[in-house]
């Protein structure tokens, strides 16, 4: 019976080893998920345009811009109306917003989304009129036009109505077409700058060692958010090469121990190295139970009085036991958690022991609550 017990503890061990090691295991991350080149980038497109063809959901007479803009459009093919002449309601008025990726070429094209700025009840089955795509600089890069698709409806009928998602509000895929590229410069002076998604000084300097182990001392890791990277002169021809090789690179990140609590939907999100001291809990509930009955009043016999209604309110208040654990020194949040459900705590529970936690010096860790 001792032997069987001894063997059950070193399988045990051999299965908590396991879990550990292959939790290191999967904490490694390639560079290209936790870090980008500086100066890979998109960047913004806006323009206003108008969406031809509503089947009578467009702008009223009242969005002047609309009508406004109806008879310049009509100007520059030769025909001359007046903006107070525009009764149609099938134009609505559209802000166009787009996304440019980084090394598109002029020819490519890329989505737009489309979305109504008047009074219009609904975009579906409109056309998209050309519209210039203009940066944060005031330069066109793009052109947009095309059919405009909603993915959802909006019908009425007799006072009552009924809606899905948002129809005054589409989109047009590779509805517009790139005019003008933006120039990236990926080496500057012969280094490649490395932006790290989350700054760390733990983690820049792992990245910086991982860098140097792989190509030498070509790596130095300016600040938690940045790492230089000098080009080695056998990739001075081919950087796309010797970015592929840094970004493959597997590096372990470090971040530090935070606990996100969403008290609207009683969401918590804990992460690694969490750490408590040891701390007593204690967890309990108050209930108050209100019950309310009507009796009826009989009077008496030749009283000459009347049958009333009387309401009767009792109150009861029940306190429940309080749940006592002392919480260990503990560094794993597996041990965190499993004691707060030994105790029989909600997530509501948990996000108030968390934030007494946090106010007694217990609990080591950012409790960020959103």
């Amino acid at each position: 019976m001792r032997r069987l017990g001894v063997m059950i503890t070193v399988v045990f061990c051999i299965i908590a080893t396991m879990a550990t090691v292959m939790a290191a295991s999967s904490a490694n991350t390639r560079i290209k998920d936790v870090a980008k080149v500086q100066g890979v980038r998109s960047n913004q497109l806006v323009g206003y345009g108008l969406v031809m063809g509503l089947n009578g959901t467009g702008d009223s007479n009242k969005i002047l811009q609309t009508m406004q803009s109806q008879s310049s459009m009509l100007k520059t093919f030769g025909v001359t109306v007046s903006a107070a002449q525009m009764q149609s309601k099938n134009v609505a008025a559209v802000m166009v917003t787009a996304q440019l990726p980084p090394f598109v070429k002029p020819g490519d094209t890329i989505d737009i989304t489309v979305s109504s700025m008047g009074d219009a009840k609904n975009l579906q089955g409109g056309m998209l009129i050309q519209t210039p795509l203009r940066a944060a600089n005031g330069q066109v890069y793009a052109v947009g036009q095309g059919p405009v698709v909603t993915g959802g409806f909006s019908a009425g009928s007799g006072g009552s109505s009924q809606s899905k998602n948002f129809p005054t509000v589409g989109m047009t895929t590779n509805g517009a077409i790139v005019e003008r590229d933006v120039t990236t410069e990926l080496v500057n002076n012969g280094t490649i700058t490395l932006s790290l998604s989350q700054p760390d000084f733990t983690t820049a300097n792992r990245m910086s060692a991982a860098i140097d182990n792989q190509f030498g001392s070509i790596s130095m890791a300016r600040d938690p958010g940045t790492v230089s990277v000098t080009v080695p002169s056998q990739y001075s021809n081919n950087i796309v090469g010797f970015i592929a090789a840094l970004e493959e690179l597997y590096i372990n990140p470090d971040n530090i121990a935070k606990i996100v609590v969403n008290e609207r939907t009683g969401t918590i999100v804990m992460g690694a190295n969490v750490t408590i001291d040891e701390v007593a809990v204690a967890q309990g509930g108050l209930s108050v139970r209100i019950n309310k009955n009507q009796d009826v009043s009989q009077p008496g016999p030749f009283s000459g009085g009347s049958t009333v209604v009387t309401s009767n309110t009792t109150v009861d208040v029940k306190e429940g036991k309080a749940n006592v654990m002392v919480l260990p020194a503990t560094a794993n949040v597996g041990d965190v958690v499993n004691a707060l459900n030994a105790i029989g705590a909600t997530p509501r529970d948990i996000i108030s022991i968390l934030q007494a936690m946090k106010a007694a010096g217990a609990l080591h860790a950012d409790l960020q609550i959103i």
